[in-house]
């Protein structure tokens, strides 16, 4: 079969002698590499520049994007970003600025940072944060960090465990066994709460801390997170937050003011800076009082009060007992620019009609579904719910099925088989950003499937239909990955 063209690698099209960039004439002295460094063939693909962009264009329109339809990955917050973000991050003053420039010279720059850092500070009930950490799960690792090295200082060396419900983020559990912790999973009861007699239990000497996501996997709220925090305090522990799901708590609940001692945020989730794609990420951490010194540095610091008509004077401090700097330089700055552009535009009253808005729209959607599928825990969710994508009466279906059949309705799947504790798990999470409209044409295509999972699962198990490429063997492809263009490939397989 004739591979799409859609379909082939840059590599693929082309031949000799086309050129897409032509240089200009040096106006320096020519200089050749250093010796070995030079090649006599590098087999690059010759292409015009009409092909180049004919193919990104091509494979651009073959991405799901939030700008292209519903984005429904639950515990991902995949909601708009602004394009006012994008336009602030390119001013000339950001986009062309070196981190390695003197602090006089950056002004404006530290003091995005520095009020960023104010803001979060203040929305999460927080003394100090830090915006280093360049991903979520590099913020779970600086939290952990940081409770390991309170221990230390205090010589409480036999702290050696850190309890994880099993409802939590999966990347926790690597996090704590990375910080040389051993792990201990704590179950859900029947109410998808912490079970907080099993929780009690491991409360003793032993315990370094425990990891807690609230709003957990469930989408639901910890309804004794009080007393959870309470007993492992008690027991000389200290609580890690795990901010992902911050999107249902703005203005609404501050975790600092429940009792953790530590939180990461991800400003690619909640701030909506991008999301996806493998990166940028942001994942700043924020402290309660007796963690500031531990932070990871530099961060932005007031270094001379300003006067009534004059500015602060910025530059960076390094906290006294800092675990170190945890990426090159200071951050992912861009992301700081559009998490502050996006925070300053939605203000206190806005960011709370965020987590307002979210939480109408989840549960406006679990009600609308709850008659079809098999709610996980039928209670008040917040900006996100899970289903079970099964049935009794239509075994053969499963939640995979699901998901690539909402493909043909022009639908991004949810995530599906997390949190493990659910069997066949949807979870959906719509955010604030989307109207009645494409709420109601989700809900349409979710009972559509529900029905046809019962009087034709064969239209479900062989989906998607309607997509440029139709159902993929996704074992094979996890299993023999294509890594270099020479290597030869079998013809995708198209409906």
């Amino acid at each position: 079969m004739t591979q799409p063209v859609h379909s082939q690698l840059i590599y693929d099209l082309g031949a000799p002698g086309r050129r897409g960039v032509r240089f200009p004439e040096l106006d320096v002295p020519k200089s050749g590499l250093p010796a070995g460094l030079e090649r006599e063939d590098l087999p690059l693909p010759e292409v015009s520049e009409l092909e180049v962009l004919r193919h990104f264009t091509r494979l651009s329109q073959l991405n799901h994007s939030i700008l292209t339809g519903f984005y429904p990955l639950g515990s991902c917050t995949m909601k708009y970003n602004p394009v006012i973000n994008e336009e602030t991050a390119r001013l000339p003053g950001f986009a062309r600025s070196h981190p390695l420039q003197p602090a006089e010279m950056v002004q404006g720059n530290l003091a995005v940072m520095y009020y960023l850092q104010e803001w979060l500070a203040e929305i999460g009930g927080f003394a100090g944060v830090s915006l280093q950490p360049a991903a979520g799960a590099q913020g779970e690792l600086a939290g952990v960090m940081m409770i390991r090295a309170y221990h230390q200082d205090r010589g409480d060396t036999q702290r050696n465990k850190i309890l994880i419900p099993d409802s939590a983020h999966g990347t926790n559990p690597a996090t704590s066994s990375m910080s040389g912790y051993r792990v201990v999973e704590i179950p859900s009861d029947e109410r998808g709460n912490v079970d907080l007699d099993k929780l009690k239990a491991e409360c003793d000497e032993t315990l370094a801390g425990l990891m807690l996501t609230n709003p957990n996997t469930l989408g639901l709220f910890e309804e004794q997170v009080e007393e959870v925090i309470k007993a492992v305090h008690a027991a000389g522990g200290l609580v890690y937050g795990d901010g992902a799901n911050m999107n249902a708590l703005l203005g609404i609940a501050r975790p600092g003011d429940l009792g953790f001692d530590v939180l990461h945020y991800n400003l690619h989730k909640t701030f909506t800076t991008p999301h996806g794609g493998g990166g940028p990420g942001s994942g700043p951490v924020g402290v309660a009082e007796h963690l500031v010194d531990f932070l990871p540095g530099p961060i932005v610091a007031v270094v001379e009060e300003g006067g009534e008509d004059e500015a602060p004077l910025f530059g960076w401090h390094t906290p006294a007992k800092t675990i170190g700097r945890l990426k090159a330089f200071h951050g992912q700055f861009g992301m700081h620019v559009r998490a502050f552009t996006y925070i300053l535009t939605q203000g206190a009253d806005g960011l709370r009609s965020v987590s307002e808005h979210a939480v109408l729209n989840a549960n406006y959607l679990m009600a609308k579904l709850q008659k079809a599928y098999e709610v996980a825990y039928p209670r008040t969710c917040m900006h996100e719910f899970v289903l079970e994508g099964r049935w009794k009466d239509a075994e053969g279906v499963h939640a995979l099925d699901i998901s690539k059949r909402l493909m043909d309705f022009g639908f991004h799947p949810p995530t599906n088989y997390f949190p493990l504790i659910v069997r066949e798990t949807l979870m959906i999470e719509p955010t604030e950003t989307e109207t009645k409209e494409t709420l109601d044409a989700f809900v349409d295509a979710m009972l559509q499937i529900a029905k046809e999972a019962r009087e034709e699962p064969e239209t479900l198990t062989s989906a998607p239909h309607t997509t440029p490429f139709g159902r993929m063997d996704e074992v094979q492809a996890a299993r023999q990955l294509v890594l270099c263009c020479e290597i030869p490939r079998q013809p995708a397989v198209v409906d």
